[in-house]
Formats: C-alpha cells, sequence, structure tokens
C-alpha cells in the first residue's frame, strides 16, 4: 500500500481529543496501546527512553536532549507531537524523520495487527490516531537498532500512550492550564496527570514551577520514593541579553550555552536537557561529555518556535522579518510576547496572522497578543475544530485591534506581506501563531517563497 493510502487513512481518524456532538468520548487506557504492542512484540522494550511531560516547551526540551545524546555519538530516535507539515516528522533518528515508504509499511502493519485484534476481540476498537503513530515509532526506533529513544507526550501523562515505557528518567517541564476538558480545570489536577510519568524508584527531573505543581510532583515523587534533579544549577546566573550565548558549569567543566532556540523561555528547556544529560552521563555511565553537550544545544532544530524567516519584496525598502511560533495557550502566548519584545520595538508596521482551535481561551489570547500589533489578519485552518472565523472577529473587536478576514493562509499571508512592504517601513515585521495547522501551513508556503516572496505572494 502507498505512502499516499497510509496518510489518507490516518487523516480519516477521528482526533482522539474531539468528538463530534452527541458522540461519546473515547476512554482511553494503557491496557489498549499494551495489547496492540504486546502483538508487535513489545518494541519499546529493546531501547532504553527518557520520556517527557508538560505544558510548555516537552518539545523544545525533547529535540535538545535528543540532539546532545546525538553529538555524544548515540544513535538517537526522537517521537514528538504534533508536526507542523506532515506526520513523518513525529519519528527521527539521528535528525532524519521516517521515509515515506517505511512510514507506509510501518502504517499497514500496525493496522493489519490491530485489525485482528478486533476481529479476536483482544481489542474493543481500533488504535487511535495517536496510538498508531506511537506504535510505528516504537517499531520504527527498534528496527533501526536506536542506542536511545527520547519520547515526548502527547497529552497529560499518566493514560498517555507513550506512557507504557519504563523510562530511565522522567522530564516534567512548565505546567499550565491547557486541556482542561481532558485533564482538570487547575493546575494541580493537571499535574498529577502529568506526574503519571513518574515511577516507583524512578528518577525525576524539572525546574521549580506554578506552587501547585510544585507541590503535586513533590507528593507523588515521595509516595513512589522517586530521586528529584534539579535542573536550576543549568539555568543562567543573569538573563543573557537577548539570544546570546551564556555559560553554565557542567561534567566539570563550562560549556557555552548558545541554541538557535529563541525567547528566554528556552533557558528553561535548556536547562532541562542538560540536567538530563548530565544525569545520564554520570548515573548511566552514558558517553556524554561536556563537548557534546555544547555541539548539541548549538545543533538543535525545532521549527516554529519563534522561527525567523526573512523575505524580500522589490515594493518595500527593506525585508520583512516573519516569526513563526506555534504558541496555542496563553502561557505560550506570553512567553511569545516576551520572545517579542525587541522587535516590536522597531519601527512597524507589525502585523499578527492569527487563527486557533475553538478549545482554546480565544478571548485571552487576544488580549495577551492582538494589542501588540497594528493590524491582524485572520486565517483559517483546515480542521473541523477551528474556532469560527466570527468569534475571531469578536476578539479582535474587544480588544480595539483593526483585524481583517482571509479566506486562505495564502491569502493572509499575502494580505501581511503587502501591508509590510508597503510605505517606508524599515522594520517590517509579520508574525504568525495561535496554532500548529496555521504555522505548519504558513511555513510551508513562506519557504517555498523564499528568498523572493514572489511579490507578496500573489
Amino acid at each position: 500500500m502507498s505512502y499516499t493510502a497510509a496518510i489518507d487513512q490516518l487523516n480519516a481518524m477521528t482526533p482522539e481529543l474531539h468528538t463530534q456532538p452527541g458522540q461519546p468520548r473515547r476512554k482511553f487506557s494503557l491496557n489498549e496501546i499494551g495489547t496492540l504492542l504486546d502483538a508487535l512484540g513489545n518494541p519499546y522494550r529493546r531501547f532504553p527512553s527518557v520520556l517527557i511531560a508538560g505544558t510548555n516547551g516537552k518539545g523544545s526540551t525533547a529535540a535538545t536532549l535528543a540532539s546532545i545524546l546525538r553529538a555524544s555519538g548515540l544513535r538517537t530516535g526522537l517521537y514528538t507531537s504534533p508536526h507542523l507539515a506532515r506526520p513523518n516528522e513525529r519519528i527521527r533518528v539521528n535528525g532524519v524523520e521516517i521515509a515515506d515508504d517505511g512510514f507506509a509499511h510501518l502504517y499497514f502493519r500496525v493496522q493489519d495487527c490491530a485489525h485482528q485484534l478486533v476481529a479476536d476481540q483482544k481489542l474493543a476498537q481500533p488504535p487511535s490516531f495517536f496510538e498508531t503513530l506511537t506504535a510505528m515509532a516504537f517499531l520504527h526506533f527498534s528496527e533501526t537498532a536506536v542506542d536511545f529513544a527520547v519520547l515526548e507526550v502527547g497529552m497529560g501523562g499518566r493514560l498517555d500512550a507513550t506512557n507504557i515505557v519504563d523510562p530511565l528518567l522522567s522530564i516534567v517541564t512548565d505546567i499550565s492550564l491547557d486541556h482542561t476538558e481532558w485533564l482538570g480545570s487547575t493546575i494541580a489536577a493537571i499535574a498529577r496527570e502529568k506526574a503519571g510519568i513518574l515511577r516507583t524508584n524512578g528518577t525525576l527531573v524539572t525546574l521549580p514551577q506554578h506552587p501547585e505543581a510544585n507541590q503535586v510532583l513533590g507528593e507523588v515523587a515521595v509516595e513512589l520514593n522517586v530521586r528529584g534533579v534539579s535542573a536550576v544549577p543549568y539555568m543562567p546566573g543573569t538573563p543573557p541579553i537577548s539570544d546570546e550565548p551564556y555559560i553554565v558549569a557542567a561534567l566539570g567543566s563550562a560549556i557555552q550555552v548558545a541554541s538557535p532556540l529563541h525567547g528566554a523561555h528556552q533557558h528553561r528547556n535548556i536547562a532541562l536537557a542538560i540536567a538530563a544529560a548530565v544525569d545520564l552521563a554520570t548515573q548511566r555511565a552514558l558517553p556524554i561529555t561536556p563537548s557534546s553537550i555544547e555541539e548539541g544545544i548549538r545543533s538543535t532544530q525545532w521549527p516554529g518556535r519563534l522561527e525567523r524567516i526573512t523575505t524580500h519584496s522589490s515594493k518595500g525598502p527593506a525585508p520583512t522579518q516573519w516569526v513563526l511560533d506555534v504558541a496555542h495557550n496563553p502561557a505560550g502566548a506570553w512567553a511569545l510576547r516576551a520572545g517579542l519584545r525587541d522587535l516590536l520595538a522597531a519601527p512597524g508596521p507589525h502585523t499578527l496572522v492569527f487563527s486557533c482551535l475553538r478549545d482554546k481561551p480565544v478571548a485571552e489570547l487576544a488580549q495577551i497578543l492582538f494589542p501588540l500589533f497594528d493590524r491582524v489578519v485572520f486565517a483559517p485552518i483546515h480542521t473541523a475544530r477551528a474556532t469560527p472565523m466570527a468569534d475571531l472577529l469578536a476578539a479582535a473587536q474587544a480588544t480595539g485591534a483593526a483585524a481583517t478576514a482571509a479566506d486562505s493562509v495564502a491569502e493572509a499571508l499575502q494580505i501581511a506581506a503587502s501591508g509590510a512592504s508597503a510605505g517606508t517601513a524599515t522594520h517590517p515585521l509579520v508574525v504568525v501563531s495561535g496554532s500548529v495547522y496555521l504555522v505548519g501551513e504558513a511555513r510551508t508556503l513562506l519557504l517555498a517563497k523564499t528568498p523572493q516572496l514572489a511579490e507578496a505572494l500573489p
């Protein structure tokens, strides 16, 4: 079967987090993924792993840690979610995403196995979108003989399909309110779900954060006799200016932290990755060195997080700076706002291209972001879960922001680019944010047009 057929079938699956009105919610447990993986030979038991949960920053932490392990000479698997452009991005070995043929082969292998399990009444229903991809990732990592795998939790932790593994380390990044309809309406409730990735006598790598999250993580760690590893020593002593490199001590040496990931919030994610790497070196004798930590941080690739793309047009006196960031909840929006401080201080015009899913607090996101910009352009995204355009326009009106509705992402970029290239602006800025769906499509269009934006994306 072809890659196209695999993608079509995968996309036809009902998303785990959202059901149609009147439909019952899917009930998840680790029993389902456990049954599937058992029938596939339990591939996840053939490699050691680190499991990372949290609300924000877990993908950046995972990408940085995987890059450090790879720079240390370890064949490293990386499983992340969601993807920006195509699902292959979620499954990588040594930074290379799974090939189309391999993706299709593993997809139909998992589906054939699942259908047989359903027919034999060993599974009540076929695996979900995320369960399918998780099983594929484990098979790919096993069959390509990775030395180590870094796994990002999809949502929550306790019942997430990735939590079937027995990780050497559990990392918990910053916790805030998100997916409240599934994880709970308080920081404490959400933290308890995230703490589900901890193991008896295991190891937890984390940083001090919200007091309610700290308390829950501490309580669970004590109950399970978990050894705690603080990433505080790997935070910069004095906040560096902008994105300038800084020095921290690790493995008995001073290392330079020069990450391509923008934003002060990344200091926390990088510190967690360093703490995990140091612990794996000292407690598990992995061949990680100060120089490999430096190199891994420097070579981290994690697009769509304060990512900058510059385009040029003959219509304007200066190139347009685009910033792409998947901030999709209030905590992410605040981090984006902080990361834009220097760019917004320069003369405009400043434009925001925005869209979000309907389960997100659009009014709160609007209050955080919209007033920073001269105008907002709303782009429709290709999902039934999108916030209706009328609701986006109402949110803009409530903030007093000048807003325009586009008929497509491409048109939204064209409107933003045309405005940026007009007049005599010396530092035109366009920020694309609010949804992974939006950022992924916009990024594909922008990269296809770079370095010349084809006269404002006609």
